[in-house]
């Protein structure tokens, strides 16, 4: 991803943002990011392309922690959670996400699975490893790898997306954030973990 197709993308989410769904085409968005339609159709073939490109430029700012699979302890696992979690409350909590959102639950048959496609499950597939690493390591504890992701992702954002995707004025600024992130990570190594973190009595 070149600084150019960023920008690029960085201009879809603001049309989406100022304008709606309805004004994104295709002579919309190279207007707005200084290029020509050849070169959007070029890069991304489609509007759909355009739109997929996008989702997956939002969803790439969700990351785990970076951490050494040989020499992964429980402070490792636990800053890897905490980073995940907080990365993925601050994207759904920008306005550029909400929007995005709101135009995939309006259009569901079409932008609807792409969203899912390159949101929801292709962060689930970046987290995923993390998990399995952590079983291998002998740090937590469970059978299947998607069911525990999904009861992480349930426990960072609770009712968080809903609400704003309704239009609640909910205070999600870095304290609240951090402070959400550790709270999901303890209750989640508190259900799947198989060791004690550092400081843990018991």
């Amino acid at each position: 991803m070149t600084e150019r197709r960023e920008a690029v993308l960085d201009a879809v989410l603001a049309l989406l943002v100022e304008k709606g769904e309805a004004a994104l085409t295709m002579a919309a968005v190279a207007q707005r990011a200084s290029c020509s339609k050849e070169t959007l159709y070029k890069w991304f073939g489609d509007r759909d392309g355009l739109l997929s490109a996008t989702v997956r430029w939002q969803a790439s700012k969700v990351r785990a922690g970076s951490y050494d699979r040989h020499h992964f302890d429980a402070g490792a696992l636990r800053e890897s959670l905490e980073a995940f979690a907080g990365g993925w409350l601050k994207v759904i909590a920008s306005e550029t996400s909400i929007a995005l959102n709101r135009v995939a639950i309006g259009q569901a048959e079409t932008l609807g699975g792409i969203v899912l496609a390159n949101g929801r499950f292709a962060i689930g597939e970046r987290l995923k490893p993390l998990l399995v690493d952590a079983r291998d390591a002998g740090l937590l504890a469970f059978d299947d790898a998607e069911e525990t992701f999904r009861t992480f992702f349930g426990l960072v954002g609770r009712d968080a997306q809903i609400r704003l995707l309704l239009g609640d004025r909910l205070v999600l600024d870095e304290a609240v954030i951090a402070g959400d992130a550790r709270r999901a990570t303890e209750q989640f190594l508190a259900l799947y973990g198989a060791a004690k973190t550092p400081g843990e009595a018991g």
